[in-house]
């Protein structure tokens, strides 16, 4: 018998070395980003939609509208890009592993109880930071926004970060809803919070009831600092970041005891 046998026998807990434990969380976080950007069938949607609204709206109708329009609508549809590796890639990915019994397997296995949720939020933020990275491209290379280095990495941050609010919607959304279900409940969660957000029809053309009640998302909060970060802000980033961050607290709060109650 081996050592570690002898303390399992004698009902002793084997804690993992500090370096096995960082081991964990990499090795979790690197087979989560692998496993989602080898499926076609989430990668692909998630970087063509937002890229080819801008490449329509941004590029070749853009200039027709304002010299601004390109950047504004880099904003608007950076958010809508990132919004959806979190609410998808946590929402309906924790639903079908609830479903399907994956995640009581994962708890069951000698790895930290973090370990799965970090490994999904670093997909989430390596999945916006490629969207954010091909938007960025498409406005400075083609569309000609003029948008010094110190703006682009301001709107790559900001975009990137943002995600992290809709990974805890997502969150909270997987653990409300069966697998089967997910994707049609995530999609009417994500495409009316973009359009009442303002990411496809500025705010200031729609009707007023709807214009009060866009501070309402997430995605509208998103959508003010990552204006501000291409130069057509109107202030009040302080606020956008504390509402942010309060959505996403309150999410994973929720979330983490329905877990904890129902797996």
């Amino acid at each position: 018998m081996t050592a570690i046998d002898t303390a399992i026998g004698q009902g002793t807990v084997v804690a993992m070395t500090p370096g096995r434990l960082l081991d964990a969380y990499v090795q979790e976080a690197k087979a989560e980003c692998l496993r989602y950007l080898r499926n076609p069938g989430f990668l692909l949607p998630t970087l063509l939609f937002p890229s080819v609204f801008y490449v329509m709206f941004g590029i070749f109708l853009g200039h027709a509208n304002s010299a601004d329009a390109p950047r504004y609508l880099l904003a608007s549809y950076g958010t809508f890009g990132v919004m959806a590796p979190g609410l998808f890639g946590f929402g309906v990915s924790l639903a079908l592993e609830r479903d399907s019994g994956l995640l009581t397997l994962k708890r069951a296995l000698p790895m930290p109880p973090g370990a799965y949720l970090l490994g999904k939020m670093c997909m989430a933020l390596l999945v916006a930071a490629i969207v954010a990275a091909i938007l960025l491209c498409l406005a400075i290379f083609v569309a000609g926004a003029a948008l010094p280095p110190s703006r682009a990495a301001g709107f790559f941050g900001v975009e990137v970060l943002g995600s992290l609010p809709f990974s805890a919607m997502g969150l909270l959304l997987g653990t409300l809803v069966k697998g089967q279900g997910a994707p049609g409940v995530v999609n009417l969660v994500y495409l009316p919070m973009a359009f009442l957000s303002g990411l496809w029809i500025p705010l200031p053309v729609m009707p007023p009831f709807l214009q009060s009640i866009a501070p309402l998302w997430p995605a509208y909060h998103l959508d003010r600092l990552a204006l501000s970060a291409v130069g057509l802000g109107d202030g009040g980033d302080a606020v956008h970041v504390a509402v942010l961050a309060g959505f996403t607290i309150v999410f994973v709060a929720i979330a983490a005891r329905r877990l904890r109650r129902h797996g």
